[in-house]
């Protein structure tokens, strides 16, 4: 037998153990050494790391891969016979041998495995967040909407009323017709006055109600998806390295839709028919009390079905919440990459994909379905049998005069009136469960703590940024690749009105370098100064105002092009200042000759990648920067722009006024030669530190590049 491996993940207190027998692999997570082991899987797994936020476990059959608190567990079945659920392989075998085929008869039938919700189809484990009950999630949403508490509280005092209104009908609309039958003018002309007012409250109510419920419902919806999204705001970056925006729009649309729904829908229904069944149940126990428990015990019965079949329906809605979340992201995924999708002819397999996903939904919807179709038979059956029942011992009871014919009737009335109201909370109550268990990751997402750069505003905010900068023994690697070093040991300074040029292989960490500039990570080990000052020491905010940076790939808003410029200006500007900077940027040209000039709508096809970065460079000029930042901000441009940009470049250098310090991130050598400085990477680390020539003069990476480069350009 093999020994347990037992791993420890590097920056938390959570351990792994690996046990290894015959048939399969089990791992086992335990928290801290106060809990016992808890295993999340069986079956042939390996481990490889992963995402080291410590948040979430998820372990997802259908996807390849899954994160277990910072460590990537791959499963590879090697034996069918080990998963605890039916397969498509399996049920493709069944006329093989009539064992299988009983076994199968077995999974079908109710209470078999086939109908098992469990980890065989998805498990996810939440280590920080509370189970999501009923009540919980109610309370959640009442804190949500506590503000406009007045318009619950109208819409439950209608409910009341309507409810009240509603139970009296029957009662009256029975008396009516056998006080007619008895000539009974009187009693007959009271109990048609009273029904008509009850139709009119019970009208007029109604329609309250649904109205405050409606408000209620939008109300809801808006705020849960504004903490949503404000939640999601205030996240660090390492966030959205390992969560894909097709999960998160899932999340803010359709999830916080379906939550919505508990308030506006589901609680509604629920209460007006709890209300109205114990208002029938009680007038059954005054009418006839051995008829009323039998009534009871059905309706007991009914709630017990009624109870599971919620429960299964909670776990069912969130396995459909995750698949469809799948399938909207791969979805948004292939439609965004629509043209590499059809330059390589791969609508095949990318409708193979989404087709996976929506295989995993019917899976589920056809369960939910025979669920339901179970839930219905129960219902029928249970309510044929109550009127049976009425009809056999209430019969008795008039021919033996305990009861007269005008009770037996209001009685048959109010006991389809409370098995209605039975059926119709089980019904309600299958909607809320859905809900509540869509509300589950939602209310998850909407308590992550936000990023520490957040929490406080403290901070030192100097006088002025002079723009010195210096790494100091920096090293780093990403959250979602917590133990493949990034940066090893940076050292090296920028001074003041100086222009830096960092280059590298692909991959070497040159980025990554402008990142923890920009503190949208803290570096693992060592520390950055600016001016002095540790960056880490200096306001946030006040820093990222005082930089301008313009990314390999900008990416710019759907709105008008003046708009997309001025976008994230700390300083009030006007539209000679925005075409100043769009001069700077050689952009002024071609926006002036469209349509509506700095009033154009910014669209993906109306302009190209060398456009988009124009006007990304022009977005960074005019913010005045005391430290500006081009990543690859040339790669898209032409030779004429290049040329414009490296004479803004020429002219930072010389502005002795702005002492601006600028950071270019270039593989292009007539960008690089500007620079008073340049930083050569390799594999995470500083190989070659100089000026353009001196390290032409050295047989090393740089003058290595710099010849390939030349070569390029040089027709064979």
């Amino acid at each position: 037998m093999a020994l347990p491996l037992v791993f420890c993940h590097p920056q938390t207190s959570s351990s792994f153990i690996i046990s290894s027998s015959q048939r399969r692999t089990q791992v086992l997570l335990m928290r801290n050494t106060n809990h016992d082991p808890l295993p999340i899987a069986r079956t042939n797994l390996q481990l490889t790391p992963s995402k080291s936020n410590g948040r979430f476990i998820s372990i997802s059959p259908p996807k390849s891969s899954a994160s277990v608190n910072g460590y990537s567990v791959n499963s590879t079945i090697s034996n069918p016979e080990d998963v605890d659920f039916p397969t498509t392989e399996g049920s493709e075998k069944l006329s093989q041998n009539p064992r299988t085929v009983i076994e199968f008869i077995k999974d079908i039938l109710p209470g078999g495995s086939w109908w098992r919700l469990s980890s065989s189809d998805h498990v996810e484990v939440v280590l920080t967040a509370k189970p999501v009950t009923v009540v919980r999630a109610l309370r959640r949403m009442w804190d949500l909407i506590s503000e406009d508490r007045w318009v619950i509280f109208t819409a439950f005092s209608s409910l009341m009323l309507t409810a009240l209104s509603q139970i009296s009908i029957p009662h009256y609309l029975t008396a009516s017709i056998f006080s007619a039958q008895s000539n009974n003018v009187s009693v007959f002309s009271w109990n048609v006055k009273l029904l008509i007012l009850l139709c009119i409250t019970s009208g007029i109510c109604s329609g309250i109600r649904g109205c405050c419920f409606g408000i209620a419902n939008m109300i809801l919806v808006k705020r849960m998806r504004e903490r949503l999204y404000s939640t999601l705001l205030l996240q660090d970056i390492s966030f959205f390295d390992y969560e894909t925006v097709g999960d998160l729009t899932s999340r803010l649309g359709s999830d916080c839709q379906q939550v919505s729904r508990v308030i506006g829908y589901d609680l509604n229904l629920v209460s007006r028919n709890l209300l109205q069944g114990t208002g029938a149940l009680i007038y059954l126990l005054i009418l006839s009390w051995p008829l009323g428990l039998c009534t009871f015990a059905i309706c007991a019965m009914l709630s017990t079905i009624m109870l599971l079949y919620g429960q299964y329906q909670k776990k069912a809605a969130k396995l459909i919440q995750d698949y469809g979340a799948s399938a909207n992201e791969v979805a948004q995924e292939t439609l965004s990459l629509m043209r590499t999708v059809r330059v390589y002819g791969t609508e095949q397999q990318e409708l193979g994909r989404y087709n996976n996903w929506l295989e995993k939904l019917a899976d589920i919807s056809l369960r939910q379905s025979a669920a339901y179709g179970l839930w219905n038979f129960s219902f029928n059956t249970l309510y044929h049998s109550t009127q049976v029942i009425a009809v056999l011992i209430g019969g008795m009871f008039i021919l033996t005069g305990r009861i007269t014919a005008e009770q037996l009737t209001k009685f048959i009335l109010y006991s389809e009136w409370l098995i209605y109201s039975t059926w119709s909370v089980g019904d309600s109550l299958s909607s809320l469960m859905q809900s509540i268990g869509a509300s589950e990751k939602v209310f998850q997402l909407m308590d992550l703590p936000p990023s520490n750069q957040f929490i406080s505003t403290a901070g030192s905010k100097l006088q002025r940024l002079v723009g010195h900068i210096e790494f100091l023994n920096v090293t780093f690697s990403y959250p979602s690749r917590a133990l493949v070093p990034v940066l090893q040991h940076i050292n090296f300074q920028v001074h003041p009105n100086e222009v830096v040029a960092i280059v590298g292989l692909s991959g070497s960490g040159k980025s990554t370098l402008v990142n923890l500039l920009l503190r949208l990570y803290e570096p693992t080990g060592g520390q950055i100064m600016i001016d002095g000052h540790p960056i880490k020491d200096l306001n946030t905010k006040w820093l990222r105002e005082r930089i301008g940076y313009v990314g390999q790939e900008p990416r710019l808003l759907r709105t008008d092009i003046s708009s997309n410029i001025r976008y994230g200006c700390p300083r009030v500007v006007n539209q000679k200042d925005v075409e100043r900077a769009a001069k700077q940027a050689s952009a002024h040209e071609f926006i002036s000759s469209l349509p509506n000039g700095y009033q154009t709508l910014v669209d993906d096809e109306l302009l190209s990648g060398g456009q988009k970065q124009r006007i990304a460079i022009a977005r960074a000029v005019l913010r005045d920067p005391d430290i500006l930042i081009l990543d690859e901000a040339t790669s898209a441009l032409d030779a004429e722009s290049e040329h414009n940009i490296k004479g803004v470049l020429r002219a930072v250098r010389s502005d002795l006024k702005t002492k601006r310090t600028v950071i270019v991130i270039a593989h292009r050598l007539s960008t690089i030669r500007v620079a008073d400085k340049i930083v050569v990477m390799e594999g995470g680390k500083i190989v070659q530190l100089g000026s353009h020539s001196e390290l032409l003069l050295k047989d090393g990476l740089y003058s290595r590049l710099t010849r390939r480069q030349a070569d390029a350009v040089v027709p064979s």
